[in-house]
This record gives C-alpha cells, sequence and structure tokens, in this order.
C-alpha cells in the first residue's frame, strides 16, 4: 500500500476567506497529504479545524487559495469522475423514491434508463436497503436514510470515496452498526472504492476505521500529528493496543489544548482569551462526575469521554472551562481536579457560586474588567457596546460576541453583575 501511487496528493494547501470587513480569516495553511489504494485515511480534529474545507478542495468542490491537488496524477481542477462525497446531512430529495435518490448518483455517465436502474438497485442491495426501493426518504429512519447517501455515492462505482462525519447524525448503535457494515465490505473487498477519507471529530471512531489518522489542529487548521493503527480488523475497542492509540491521540490533543490556552492568557492581559460556550450546569457536571468514583478526582480523558457518552467537541470545551478557571489541570490526556475543584464538587448552591465568583475575577480577566468597570462608574451601568468595542481591536465582531455572551452567562451564575438583553446593558445589583 505504501508504494502505491497516491490517488489524491495535497500539496502545500492554504485556504482563506474574507470577513465582511475584508479581512482574511485563514481556515487551513500549509496542508500536505497523500491517499494510496487501499487505505481509509482519517482527518481528526475539533470543529474549527477545517476538515470539512479540506476534504471538498480533495473533492473539487472548492479551490484551494494555494497549492497544488492531484487525483491520479492530474491537476484537480473541479468535480471528477471516480470521486463520490457523503455528507454528514442525509441530503436527499423528498419526492423521490430510494430508488430515484440512489439513480441520481449516475446523472453525469449518460447511461440508458435500464442501466442506471440496474446499477441503483445492486447499489441497494448492497447497501442492505433491498425491499426499500419505492419508499420515500419520510418513511425511512436516519439509519436508513444514510444507507441510501452510502448507496448514492457509491452507485458510480468511485476510485475515491469521501466521508463527511457520515455517523454523526445518528444515534449511537445505528451509527456503529453502519461503521461495521461499512468495514465488512471494505475488508471483504464487495466496494468498488479503491481509497477513502474521512472526517471526524470521533477518537474511536477515527481508532476504528482508519489506516493512518492525521490530527488537525485550529487557527487555521494544520496538521499537527500522524498516527498509524496498525491492528487488523475486526477491531477490539477493549484491547491495549487499540485503547493506547486513543489514549495518545487524546494526550495530543490534550497539549495543544493546554498550550493554546496559555498562549491566549498572555495577549492583551488576557482580555481576548477564548472563552469555551458552555454553561455552568456543564461544568458542574463535568466537575462532580471526575471528582466521583471510580476517578476520585483524576480521569483519563478517553476514559470520561467514553463513560458518558462525550465527543471531542462535547468534552474538551468543558475541559478547556476548567482548566481556564483552574477547577482542574488539563496534561498528558488527562485531567485532574485541584483542591479547589474538590472544593467545588462537595459544596452547596451558595458555596459553589461564591468559589466560581471567586475564580471567575481571579483567572478570567474580561469577567474582572466588566465588574471593574461598573464598580467605578457612579450608576454602576455599562452598555455592552463599551466592551464590544474594546475587544474588536483584537477580534472579529463575532468572536467579540461569543467571548462576551460566555461572559455574561458565567458572570450571571455567579451573581458578579447583572445584564439586560433588552437595553443592552449590564449593572451591579
Amino acid at each position: 500500500m505504501t508504494d502505491a501511487a497516491p490517488i489524491v496528493q495535497l500539496t502545500d494547501i492554504s485556504m482563506g476567506f474574507s470577513r465582511p470587513n475584508g479581512e482574511p480569516l485563514p481556515v487551513l495553511a500549509n496542508i500536505g497529504l497523500a491517499l494510496r489504494e487501499g487505505e481509509i485515511l482519517g482527518l481528526l480534529g475539533r470543529s474549527g479545524s477545517g476538515k470539512s474545507t479540506l476534504l471538498r478542495i480533495a473533492a473539487g468542490l472548492i479551490h484551494p487559495s494555494s497549492g497544488e491537488v492531484l487525483y491520479c496524477g492530474a491537476p484537480l481542477t473541479g468535480p471528477a469522475a471516480g470521486i463520490a462525497v457523503v455528507f454528514q446531512t442525509f441530503a436527499l430529495y423528498p419526492w423521490l423514491t430510494v430508488l430515484q435518490n440512489v439513480a441520481l448518483g449516475l446523472d453525469a455517465l449518460r447511461l440508458t434508463r435500464d442501466e442506471t436502474f440496474r446499477r441503483a438497485e445492486a447499489a441497494i442491495d448492497l447497501i442492505g436497503l433491498d425491499g426499500f426501493e419505492s419508499a420515500y426518504p419520510r418513511e425511512l429512519s436516519g439509519g436508513m436514510r444514510q444507507r441510501v447517501g452510502f448507496a448514492r455515492a457509491l452507485v458510480s462505482d468511485p476510485t475515491l470515496l469521501l466521508m463527511d462525519e457520515p455517523f454523526s447524525a445518528l444515534d449511537v448503535l445505528t451509527a456503529e452498526t453502519l461503521r461495521t457494515e461499512f468495514l465488512d465490505l471494505w475488508v471483504d473487498q464487495k466496494l468498488p472504492t479503491k481509497a477513502a477519507l474521512l472526517v471526524t471529530h470521533n477518537i474511536e471512531e477515527a481508532v476504528q476505521m482508519c489506516d493512518r489518522i492525521l490530527v488537525l489542529g485550529h487557527h487555521p487548521g494544520q496538521i499537527t500529528a500522524e498516527i498509524k493503527v496498525p491492528i487488523p480488523h475486526p477491531r477490539d475497542r477493549l484491547s491495549l493496543v487499540f485503547r493506547d492509540i486513543v489514549d495518545e491521540i487524546y494526550s495530543i490533543l490534550t497539549a495543544r489544548m493546554a498550550e493554546a490556552l496559555g498562549t491566549q492568557k498572555e495577549l492583551h492581559g488576557g482580555l481576548v482569551q477564548s472563552l469555551p460556550n458552555v454553561s455552568t450546569n456543564s461544568i458542574g457536571g463535568l466537575i462532580e462526575a471526575i471528582a466521583a468514583p471510580p476517578y476520585l478526582g483524576h480521569a483519563e480523558m478517553a476514559q470520561i469521554a467514553s463513560a458518558l457518552a462525550l465527543k471531542i467537541d462535547d468534552l474538551f470545551p468543558v475541559a478547556a472551562a476548567l482548566h481556564i478557571l483552574e477547577f482542574a489541570e488539563v496534561q498528558d490526556g488527562s485531567i485532574r481536579l485541584t483542591a479547589p475543584g474538590r472544593a467545588f464538587a462537595e459544596g452547596k448552591t451558595d458555596e459553589r457560586k461564591q468559589m466560581f465568583r471567586a475564580h471567575l475575577l481571579r483567572f478570567v480577566p474580561l469577567a474582572a474588567h466588566i465588574h471593574q468597570v461598573l464598580d467605578e462608574r457612579e450608576d454602576h451601568k455599562a452598555p455592552l457596546e463599551r466592551f464590544e468595542f474594546e475587544l474588536q481591536d483584537h477580534l472579529n465582531q463575532a468572536a467579540a460576541e461569543q467571548v462576551l455572551r460566555v461572559a455574561i452567562n458565567w458572570g450571571r451564575y455567579a451573581e458578579l453583575f447583572s445584564y439586560s438583553d433588552q437595553t443592552r446593558s449590564f449593572g451591579l445589583d
């Protein structure tokens, strides 16, 4: 496999978009990868790392700002025959039957009607939907609708299959069934596809399915690690080698998170530090989970994610909040409650509010700054715009609004200040 010519190769890919004010917004920076025959390659990262953008570049759906994309050795300048995409959403036409939706995947081939429906029926049979050819999408469950999406992608016998979080919209059991069935077809070489690219933010899914995993950082998206998965299929999630790879990825991601949080705290006195958009209920819930048996204050991120059925986009923002507030330390793939974190877990409601208020003032400079401005003013009031303008010296409007929204929610819980959405103003009550 490693000696085969790449099916698709991306060289020095960078991508940027324009903000409303005309300033560039870098999304990807200096990405290079090669996907070879017989390989499933995973792109793993949190939301905002540019995974889906990179997949669309590999599909020829969008053009990078710079760099080169080669498909089967030739420059890729747009959508090409032999490349198929399975999207996160089902993207089915509700007025068409299953058979008609799948047949749409053959439109560009200009086949006869009989050949089109013969191949569509074969794809439906392959993906386990035979008997539902005349059904409409509204009659199908989410898992069955995603099977239609797979059948439509596979009906054209693609050389390259690109999958953009194809299981993330499904419930846990349905997603597991589809993953297993896809892998069975792949291992038994019943699929026409020679190579596959999987975008995911589910670490265990990546280790279960992929031969190699590229871990993407963000702001802008870039490859921070490459992990090989030398485990034959089917893979046992409970095996030591499987768990070791999962733990290694968590360690990489937690190290990046802690580094990023430390860097942001040093910028402009911490006013522009990124505050994860999580509720105080989620913060308290994670503290309680880590404090309880069997963890007793110290948990591996992989263990707590599995126990709470959390993906990295769900777990990492809450863990980041605990790290920022110094209720916990996140490092080396684990999370450990600090002494205040343990006290918070044991405290009653009023005690928790007092601790949260103290940590908010000490470790979140923006919250402390808002409180100080209000305290110094005679009427103890200030408009939201006062702080928006200050933040927009360093952040775009959307980022400034998001950071302020988190500060408002955390500040309200701590009774540090009040906020009226009607008057868009802060106050001290």
